[in-house]
């Protein structure tokens, strides 16, 4: 029957190896590493992509405004879709007014069927520039929550590899050490049951 010790690597005994200790000490600290680290490391990049990220937004929020415009071409007609599905949506192009500047044209997102005259809401930038509609606060959440998980799992991949090839070192330094002892040792055992 086979009985485990904890400890035994920390313990001193004869059959202990200084390659024993180098892993002991190194499970410990990935360990540590796995169960506070990782969380603080994901925790940190959550915290700093947040903050970015609504900068990015309250500055986009300030730079952008929503402008009538018309729809100077037909939208393709509504596909039919299930009951409780979502509209369909295409971008086609609409012409705007910018105050002192005159007529511009760009693209915007209409829904299926709209057409040629009718009105259509687009994002312009201070310049009059057709732009995208500023950051709300689910894309603010959703980059935080992937930043902080990529980098926690980076952070927990990075330690695991690193164990992994800890092991292997302190496995062949194991290996070495024991075949050392065994060329010291070997030849006594040899005489003694001679």
């Amino acid at each position: 029957m086979r009985t485990r010790v904890r400890g035994w690597r920390w313990r001193r005994n004869s059959l202990r190896r200084r390659s024993d200790v180098v892993e002991a000490c190194t499970v410990t600290v990935i360990a540590m590493l796995l169960l506070v680290g990782a969380p603080l490391a994901t925790v940190a990049a959550g915290w700093w992509a947040h903050d970015a990220t609504e900068a990015k937004a309250a500055a986009q929020r300030a730079e952008r405004h929503r402008m009538h415009a018309v729809v100077v071409e037909d939208a393709p007609p509504a596909v039919p879709t299930t009951p409780g599905g979502k509209e369909h949506m295409y971008w086609v192009k609409v012409r705007w007014t910018v105050p002192g500047e005159g007529p511009r044209t760009g693209s915007a997102r209409v829904p299926a069927g709209t057409l040629r005259g009718e009105s259509a809401g687009v994002w312009v930038d201070t310049r009059g520039r057709s732009v995208g509609p500023p950051l709300n606060g689910t894309a603010v959440w959703q980059h935080t929550v992937t930043t902080g998980a990529l980098t926690g799992g980076c952070v927990a991949a990075v330690v695991l590899v690193t164990h992994f090839l800890v092991r292997r070192i302190t496995g062949r330094h194991r290996l070495a050490e024991w075949e050392r002892e065994w060329a010291r040792m070997g030849p006594e055992w040899g005489r003694r049951t001679a």
